[in-house]
């Protein structure tokens, strides 16, 4: 007996994994107390004996606590909080039907939205359920409660006090809901809170001190509310806060100097809001900070040259301000800036050209200042530059040729001396010096009539013009187009795909199948070192990375800090999911240095469906390729070795694992911190329709990495993917991307021209040519094997076998580093490709 109850107490310390576990546990449970009633049976009466099964049936069913406490029934105290925490929300939609009145199954998966450990609650889960009313003062009863989730619901009323009252909460997200009221200041007397995100409510009131008094919080979002007052100094103490958000509230004050002291902040919101002063000199220590959104406030002085210090600043936001003085010269030391908008402010001077040295810029704003000089050349060399605008301003001279060309006159207008952009006068040549000059009449007797010849020239350099600056105009409306549709579908695909998680529990291990959510679906891991519930992936934060006709790439960081890749694969394009699990399991298996290994995935119960990867921050060979500055050459050892890659991975799919790629770009080959090539997305043809992986092979040849023949085999096989494989090569040879047209030819077609007219040192990268001397022979050869693999006849083409045996040939050294990989080893991390 004694031992039985042993064993039984063990075996309910773990969480359920199965119903078959459940009806284990249930079937030990009822043969307990069927020996107890044996063992007392033979010494009561027949009164005895029912009213003693009568008591065992009532402790049976009521969730009453006991000193020797199994864990599975919920505890008195909590099942009392949970019934006045369902009484006082609207469930209009019935998703609170599980929790019944006697709290059987409340810690066994049997209430939606409840988890919990030794019968205590621990997690309460709710988002995405329409609920309505308000949050029960009672929640405080819940005293090993870690995690509280109710966003995107539409609770109102205000913050209950007593949160503050539970030692072990970790996690509040009440975002997207109708909350009114204060902060409760209680919420300080939290110890271990590292997540606090109420944004998007109705709270007023100011920002409590006593958050502060949280040692752990990293994540702070009180944004789009209407709090007002100033930043608290007592919340620049919070030293591991990451991310600060109070961007759209009513707050006022300064910008605490001290806040330059939280050396691990990454993001820092304070847009939309009525604060004041000067930009404090001290935030240019944040060596990590990312993001610094000031805009739209009325911060005044001048721009701190500390602001250079923030080597990893990728975003600047101080449009509409009360900036002025000169922009300084070190802003042009930001290598890692994106965006940078510093629209109507008072700025004066000329713009600095150090502008022009920030290579990864995409948005430059400097509209609406008091600017003058001219605009410098330095600017034009921006290739990465999607967005330009210096309108509104006092700039004089001609703009840079090729600003001229790429932007149209919005980006210009307002600047009465400006000349030579779009809808501008033409800039007046300059005046030949007198001594020099011609007599008044040399011109006159120089002067001859235009030919029929010279008017169509002219003419047609006119229509040329003018469809230049169409493209162009086209051009960047499709670009923000197509910027807020990312945007937009991120944020929607972001929460829609984690909101397919379920309870925090034990990391499954690999190939365990995790229950997947209240309603159905399941979660199951690969070998690998990534370990998370579906739970986690709910309370993720995500970013958007890109778009395909697979389905959306998103980024999303865990509550512990890790980031993982997720691909939501589009619902309706996917095979059953019997077809669907057969398949995936067969790919989850696959491991190899140079292919990125599917870590999990997941399957919800409205049939989504998603796949998740490690995270890589150098990302894909495209990006590595054409995104990087002029600062960031690569070398031909390092070219090698990544066609070496791809070229083993392709190899190992083709004879190992007999699968055609099919879409085969440089989008989808990873590079990982040593430049290792890993491809990505093979397999996933098996996953989809056939219609489906029709519309992929379209996208692959609008990119310029489809067979010739594939417009009618409408089937990929191992030769066209050799084809896809020598494009890359010729990439990485040529430096240009298969997707632009060269004179009006692919890239294949280009290179073959070039050779044929036997300028073959102009299809080189010039990093390259800079080592032609040593390096020449195995350029030359390589060149060869690419343009054998992209001939136009399949059957001319080599295999993939003979394609790797060429390239060890021609760099061995290379060759010898890779094989000492083991193949059976960790295959190293990757985010999933953003093209199809």
């Amino acid at each position: 007996m004694e031992n039985l109850n042993k064993r039984f107490n063990n075996f309910c310390r773990y969480p359920f994994r199965s119903f078959a576990d459940r009806r284990c546990i249930s079937n030990k449970k009822k043969e307990k107390w069927k020996i107890q009633l044996e063992f007392k049976l033979p010494f009561l009466q027949h009164t005895q004996v029912f009213f003693l099964f009568l008591q065992l049936l009532i402790f049976l069913i009521q969730p009453v606590a006991s000193q020797d406490w199994d864990g599975v029934v919920v505890t008195q105290a909590d099942f009392q909080a949970l019934q006045a925490f369902k009484a006082e929300l609207v469930d209009t939609k019935g998703f609170l039907k599980s929790w019944n009145d006697s709290g059987y199954g409340a810690c066994s998966g049997g209430w939606i939205g409840i988890k919990c450990a030794q019968g205590q609650v621990i997690v309460i889960q709710l988002p995405w359920k329409g609920l309505g009313g308000r949050i029960t003062d009672k929640i405080g009863q819940l005293q090993a409660l870690r995690k509280l989730s109710l966003h995107d619901n539409l609770i109102g009323g205000s913050i209950p006090k007593t949160l503050g009252l539970i030692p072990s909460l970790r996690g509040v997200q009440l975002f997207n809901n109708r909350l009114s009221g204060s902060i409760p200041s209680s919420l300080g007397s939290c110890p271990l809170l590292q997540t606090l995100d109420l944004s998007n409510n109705s709270l007023t009131g100011t920002i409590p001190e006593s958050l502060a008094n949280s040692s752990k919080i990293f994540r702070l979002n009180l944004s789009y509310n209407s709090l007002s007052g100033s930043i608290p100094l007592n919340l620049t103490r919070s030293f591991s806060l990451i991310f600060l958000d109070l961007q759209y509230n009513n707050l006022s004050g300064t910008i605490p100097a001290s806040l330059g002291k939280l050396s691990e902040l990454q993001e820092i919101s304070l847009a939309h809001n009525q604060i004041s002063g000067a930009i404090p000199v001290e935030i240019g220590g944040l060596s990590r900070l990312r993001t610094l959104d000031i805009s739209n406030n009325a911060i005044n002085g001048s721009l701190p040259i500390s602001l250079s210090n923030l080597s990893s600043l990728v975003l600047l936001n101080l449009e509409n301000n009360n900036l002025d003085n000169q922009i300084p010269e070190a802003v042009g030391g930001l290598h890692n800036l994106s965006v940078l908008n510093l629209k109507r402010n008072r700025f004066i001077g000329n713009i600095p050209a150090t502008l022009g040295n920030i290579s990864k810029i995409i948005q430059l704003d400097l509209s609406q200042n008091k600017l003058s000089g001219e605009i410098p050349d330095s600017l034009a060399n921006l290739q990465n530059l999607v967005s330009f605008n210096v309108s509104y301003n006092n700039l004089s001279g001609p703009v840079p040729t090729p600003l001229s060309k790429k932007f149209n006159s919005s980006s210009f207008v307002g600047n009465i001396q400006l000349c030579g952009f779009s809808g501008a006068a033409p800039c007046p040549s300059q005046a030949p010096s007198q001594s020099v000059a011609p007599p008044p009449e040399t011109p006159k007797k120089h002067h001859r009539k235009l030919s029929t010849k010279d008017i169509i020239l002219i003419a047609a350099g006119a229509l040329l013009l003018v469809l230049i600056i169409l493209c162009c105009i086209l051009l960047f409306c499709l670009i923000r187009k197509r910027a807020a549709s990312k945007a937009k579908d991120g944020q929607a695909t972001a929460r829609a795909a984690a909101a397919a998680g379920v309870g925090k529990g034990a990391p499954p291990v690999a190939g365990e199948v995790e229950a997947g959510g209240e309603a159905g679906g399941k979660l199951v891991h690969f070998d690998g070192p990534l370990a998370f519930t579906a739970d986690d992936l709910l309370c993720a934060t995500a970013e958007i990375m890109g778009k395909s006709t697979y389905g959306t790439v998103y980024k999303a960081t865990l509550e512990d800090g890790n980031q993982v890749a997720v691909k939501r694969l589009r619902e309706k394009i996917t095979k059953s999911q019997r077809e669907f699990e057969n398949e995936v399991n067969a790919l989850g298996k696959i491991r190899h240095p140079n292919l990125l290994a599917l870590r999990a995935y997941y399957m919800g119960p409205k049939g989504e469906k998603l796949l998740v990867f490690d995270y890589m921050p150098k990302g894909s060979l495209a990006t590595f390729l054409h995104a990087r500055g002029p600062d960031t050459p690569i070398d031909w050892p390092t070219r090698m070795r990544i066609a070496q890659g791809m070229t083993r991975g392709l190899f190992y799919l083709h004879n190992h694992e007999n699968i055609i790629h099919g879409n085969l770009t440089s989008s989808n080959v990873l590079l990982d911190e040593n430049a290792n090539a890993r491809i990505a997305d093979y397999g996933l043809s098996r996953l989809m329709t056939a219609a489906a992986n029709t519309n992929v092979i379209a996208t692959a040849g609008a990119l310029g990495y489809r067979a010739p023949e594939l417009s009618k085999l409408k089937k990929a096989n191992t030769k066209t993917d050799v084809y896809s494989l020598g494009v890359i090569i010729l990439e990485l040879l040529t430096g240009k991307s298969p997707g632009e047209a060269m004179n009006g030819v692919d890239l294949p077609q280009w290179v073959a021209s070039i050779v044929k007219e036997e300028w073959t040192n102009e299809v080189f990268d010039l990093e390259l040519m800079k080592d032609a001397s040593t390096i020449g022979d195995e350029l030359l050869n390589t060149l060869k094997l690419a343009l054998h693999c992209v001939d136009p006849s399949p059957s001319a083409r080599p295999e993939v076998q003979q394609v790797l045996q060429h390239l060890e040939e021609i760099r061995p050294d290379t060759s010898a580093a890779a094989s000492s990989v083991p193949s059976g080893g960790e295959d190293g991390a990757g985010v999933p490709s953003t093209s199809d």
